[in-house]
């Protein structure tokens, strides 16, 4: 709405540029990534192939050693192995919900960014206009001044006046100069803001700014539409609210750890070894064959209210988020 091409680019420039904006970028490809293997996590959460080849020596002082077999020989494996812990009691999907909230909240976060990098792009470049404003000003104000003490200092000498004016004038002059120095240094700090804002060197701000320009006008009316739809299109607002939706799934995550796990091992391959009755040939053959399979289930006991107490650290963090 300032109608400011030259405000547009500087924009633009951040938007392309900035340096935290771009971090906040990445946080979002890491928040999807996690996202999926929150999602990953609800099938079978380990599926290996392997094989090995080890080359075994029997003592021949262990309780179970016969003369008659091999101390020495090779061992071969090959198989598959799988285990898949059920979702029973909802664990990995309320981590499948605190991931997705995640992602959204580093979604707002970004917005929240560019937002106050684009609030902050245009607040120091009217800063910059403004001041290069008051440099002309000065400048205009000293030419006036160094005229009036002229004129000041001709009335004195020829006696329609006290020495009073002249010391006046030049009093007026010297603040006036005063000032130019201040308001450069102003100018400069604030031209290295902007360059940091966008990633550039204040060298390469110069042809951007051009010459002294005008200061930004501001419309007497903008349109925001209502002001609690406004409030809700805050990225601040949205990204709180998504880091309470992942705190409250963290509660879920939490409460499951107070149930049994339920799960389904297997693994199948075949194997053999080198010695007298077997070969590494027999690797694949159907007598080679080896498996197990079957449920299995684990239960935390006498964990001495620890995870009882996690459950409120969760609720304690969410209650936090939503005072936020």
């Amino acid at each position: 709405v300032f109608n400011d091409p030259v405000l547009n680019s500087l924009v633009d420039m951040a938007y392309q540029q900035n340096l935290p904006l771009q971090i906040a970028v990445l946080r979002i490809l890491e928040a999807r990534a996690q996202l999926g293997i929150a999602i990953g996590n609800q099938y079978p959460q380990q599926q290996q192939v392997g094989g090995s080849a080890t080359k075994n020596r029997a003592s021949e002082n262990s309780p179970n050693f016969s003369p008659g077999i091999d101390k020495n020989f090779m061992d071969y494996q090959a198989g598959f192995d799988a285990s898949w812990e059920i979702d029973f009691w909802g664990r990995y999907q309320r981590g499948i919900e605190a991931a997705d909230a995640n992602l959204s909240a580093s979604v707002a976060d970004y917005q929240n960014a560019l937002v106050s990098l684009t609030a902050e792009t245009a607040r120091t470049y009217v800063i910059i206009r403004t001041l290069e404003e008051r440099l002309v000003i000065a400048h205009d104000n000293i030419k006036l001044q160094e005229e009036s003490l002229r004129i000041a200092q001709v009335r004195f000498n020829n006696g329609a006046t006290t020495e009073l004016d002249v010391q006046q004038a030049v009093s007026n002059l010297s603040e006036t100069r005063a000032q130019v120095p201040a308001l450069q240094q102003e100018l400069r700090q604030a031209k290295n803001g902007l360059s940091i804002l966008l990633g550039k060197p204040p060298s390469e701000l110069t042809d951007v700014l051009g010459g002294s320009g005008t200061i930004p006008a501001v419309p007497a009316h903008v349109a925001v539409g209502v002001p609690a739809e406004l409030l809700r299109r805050r990225p601040d607002v949205q990204l709180a609210e998504m880091q309470a939706a992942s705190r409250s799934a963290q509660i879920g995550v939490a409460r499951t750890e107070l149930y049994p796990r339920f799960s389904l091992v297997g693994s199948i391959g075949n194997g053999t070894s080198v010695t007298n009755s077997s070969s590494a040939g027999d690797l694949f053959d159907s007598d080679s064959l080896q498996y197990f399979a079957g449920p299995t289930f684990q239960c935390n006991i006498l964990n001495y209210g620890r995870f009882k107490k996690n459950v409120r650290v969760q609720d304690a963090r969410y209650q936090q988020t939503i005072v936020s």
